[in-house]
């Protein structure tokens, strides 16, 4: 499986989706899905990712977005696909 659920949530800044989907395409993982939305001053996104040409390993990858969260004040969780789908089934 070469795609990958994010999460991102907290209290909405500027540049958020910029920091995201730059080191995204930097590491040239390809964004297939988005949705993202602003309740009051939180923000929520979701994105469905394909890492086939990732040029990282995944804990790199997991790592550094986390990196970027911390420093937009959010938070960043990356799971694997097939693990995100055996997870919601319960």
């Amino acid at each position: 499986m070469n795609r990958i659920i994010i999460t991102v949530v907290g209290k909405d800044t500027v540049g958020i989706i910029a920091a995201v989907c730059t080191y995204l395409a930097s590491k040239n993982v390809n964004i297939l899905d988005i949705s993202q939305t602003i309740v009051q001053e939180f923000f929520n996104m979701m994105m469905i990712v394909d890492v086939k040409d990732c040029t990282v390993s995944f804990t790199e990858f997991a790592d550094s977005l986390n990196k970027i969260g911390e420093e937009k004040g959010v938070q960043i969780k990356c799971q694997r696909e097939d693990i995100f789908d055996k997870m919601h089934r319960i």
